[in-house]
């Protein structure tokens, strides 16, 4: 079945449908991660966008349950050069188009994804629609501009739990206990919980919208502000909530998390041209002069120069400048950009679990 991509600026890439027949619109942007695409389908930090992945060959080793970052798919549609017809992998339960096909998700294979990422990387982020239902070119890009993007939406309300709950780790050597800390669901992956109860953290998870008195009223050691999708320009009430927290308890937060955390202290953030997604993005740690290599998703940063001088830069992307860490000088807040829980082959910021915890105790003393 033939499949359109239609690009809000006119551009069109022709391909062939896989997975769910029909028709999405959102903003798209590529993934430069070789493997992992399970995981960047059900990151909820993709949630109304159309996502085309740079690696031309996808789907070769299936998808299974456990790989999920959370219960279903995000993305509104799913580009690719080449789906792999054999998904070979012994821990493999469906191939990639069945898995797109049960919930729902339109697929384009055969696109150049090649002279589509260089388009967006030119001509920056844009509006797209993913089409196999037969409309024109000049129907599918009125489709896409007329269509909702990224800027000022608040996707956060549409993937929060919707009640508070007490996150269990499925392994069943997870160490003791340590500290307890309540976590803000913006669109929170699974691996992140995984790895906080490895570092001896106790969960309770907490809807996007709980004020910050709700949360003081639970006690935690600290909290942890989670990844999620949309503009952070638009969560007002998240901004409101963070800012109550500050001096009341320490404070960790990843992705989104972290631009909250600089509306919170006062500053803002701004648009990327194309964005910061996939598992090879070299981050500077300026208190150490190190390098890592690591997992990012994100269309927004944080504006340096909107910061008061009570927070200090700690990291910086090293592809164009942008700030990928923060810290408050004299509170036990920080936060990164980037996500230390990912690992995609290097674990070079896997640390900061356990930085989190000894501020914490640190707090305690």
């Amino acid at each position: 079945m033939h499949a359109l991509l239609a690009l809000e600026d006119g551009r069109i890439f022709e391909g062939e449908s896989f997975g769910a027949a029909g028709t999405c619109v959102g903003e798209i942007c590529f993934n430069t991660s070789m493997t992992g695409y399970q995981e960047v389908l059900t990151d909820p930090s993709y949630r109304g966008q159309i996502v085309a992945m740079t690696y031309p060959l996808i789907g070769n080793y299936g998808t299974n349950d456990a790989d999920a970052e959370s219960r279903s798919p995000h993305v509104r549609g799913f580009v690719v050069e080449e789906v792999s017809e054999i998904a070979s992998n012994w821990r493999s339960e469906s191939s990639l188009q069945d898995y797109l096909r049960h919930w729902k998700i339109p697929g384009a294979q055969g696109i150049d994804t090649r002279a589509l990422t260089r388009h967006l990387r030119t001509r920056g982020a844009m509006k797209a629609c993913l089409t196999s239902e037969g409309l024109s070119g000049e129907e599918a890009i009125q489709r896409a501009v007329e269509g909702e993007g990224v800027i000022g939406m608040d996707y956060v309300r549409e993937v929060t739990t919707p009640s508070t709950y007490e996150w269990e780790a499925a392994e069943q050597n997870a160490p003791p206990i340590r500290h307890r800390v309540v976590a803000y669901d913006y669109g929170i992956k699974e691996n992140i919980l995984r790895r906080l109860r490895q570092n001896g953290f106790g969960v309770t998870v907490v809807p996007a919208a709980t004020t910050a008195a709700e949360v003081l009223a639970l006690k935690p050691d600290g909290v942890f502000l989670s990844n999620g999708p949309g503009d952070p320009s638009a969560l007002d009430y998240a901004h409101e909530a963070v800012q109550g927290l500050m001096g009341q308890t320490p404070i960790f937060g990843i992705c989104l998390g972290h631009q909250v955390l600089g509306f919170a202290f006062g500053g803002r953030t701004f648009k990327l041209k194309f964005g910061h997604r996939g598992g090879n993005q070299p981050v500077k740690d300026l208190t150490t002069g190190k390098v890592a290599i690591t997992a990012q998703n994100h269309g927004f940063a944080v504006d340096a120069a909107s910061l008061p001088n009570e927070i200090e830069v700690t990291h910086i992307n090293l592809n164009d400048g942008t700030v990928e860490g923060m810290r408050h000088r004299e509170l036990p807040i920080f936060s990164v950009q980037y996500h230390p829980e990912a690992a995609p082959g290097p674990h070079d910021a896997s640390y900061f679990f356990a930085d989190f915890a000894r501020l914490i105790e640190d707090a305690r003393d």
